[in-house]
């Protein structure tokens, strides 16, 4: 799959985004293994420890339809063009993706990059 679609539908993931309180819309896309793609918005709230990036959002979805490996993530927000993603969204992927394909509108990245020293994950 081309990455240029995986992050067009991050970007649609973006407008959809709850962040009433940081004003920082964040939409991904991720690749899983199967071929089939998932997205996610982040989500704001009040108690800012239950906000939940866009990322992990993603991914939760992929793993809730049945999926195991994520092969790529793109990331998207219109307040940042490298968008990279936060150390605990960098954690859920090392849990699910091994040394996974991580886009953003200027840059990729492999999540060993990001994520040098992980902790533990099935891909490890």
């Amino acid at each position: 799959m081309e990455y240029d679609l995986l992050m067009q539908k991050a970007k649609e993931a973006s407008q959809k985004a709850y962040c009433p309180y940081s004003d920082f819309p964040v939409g991904a896309c991720v690749l899983a293994e199967s071929g089939k793609t998932y997205c996610g918005c982040n989500v704001e709230n009040a108690s800012f420890g239950l906000t939940v990036c866009a990322e992990r959002n993603a991914v939760f979805a992929a793993i809730a339809a049945g999926e195991r490996k994520i092969i790529a993530v793109a990331i998207y927000s219109p307040k940042l063009d490298d968008c990279v993603p936060c150390g605990a969204c960098r954690q859920v992927f090392a849990e699910f993706g091994g040394d996974m394909d991580i886009i953003t509108e200027t840059k990729s990245y492999k999540l060993s990059e990001l994520l040098p020293a992980r902790f533990g994950g099935k891909w490890g």
